[in-house]
């Protein structure tokens, strides 16, 4: 999968561009709050429970401000994606001690035969290596921007 593909994942109205969490729990609620009420989910906490537990396999923050909370859960029907920035930083039990500002959050149905949650998680891995892109993405303020970034 290439960069430029990625725009087909997310949705304008899954993306939080001001987080106002400011901890792990806290931060984790507020995506998963957007994407039950973007999507009509009724089963919010079996999605919170399944990152929380995931995140205590160990931290999705793997420093440089990123974080990648992930997942497969019944609960969802389709591969979903939310992205958030918080100029502040969330304190994310990050690898590196800092506080997280970009997070990707990728909850996938546990049946997905094209694999596009592997494809997507290892896409964004990908993305975030650019230092570049990771400073644009720290400043980006509206969907056009984040599309932006994801064609050049």
């Amino acid at each position: 999968m290439k960069t430029e593909e990625l725009r087909e994942y997310f949705q304008e109205s899954l993306c939080i561009f001001n987080l106002q969490a400011r901890d792990k729990k806290s931060a984790l609620e507020e995506m998963v709050d957007r994407i039950s009420r973007e999507c009509r989910l009724k089963d919010r906490d079996i999605i919170l429970e399944m990152l929380l537990n995931r995140e205590s396999l160990g931290s999705t923050a793997i420093g440089k401000g990123v974080a990648f909370p992930h997942g497969r859960t019944l609960a969802i029907q389709e591969l979903t994606v939310l992205f958030a920035r918080s100029a502040d930083g969330v304190n994310f039990d990050s690898l590196d001690k800092k506080p997280t500002h970009l997070f990707f959050l990728i909850i996938a149905p546990p049946q997905d035969k094209e694999n596009l949650y592997l494809q997507v998680l290892g896409c964004v891995v990908e993305l975030i290596k650019n230092a570049s892109k990771r400073r644009k993405l720290m400043e980006v303020t509206s969907f056009p921007e984040l599309q932006a970034i994801f064609d050049s």
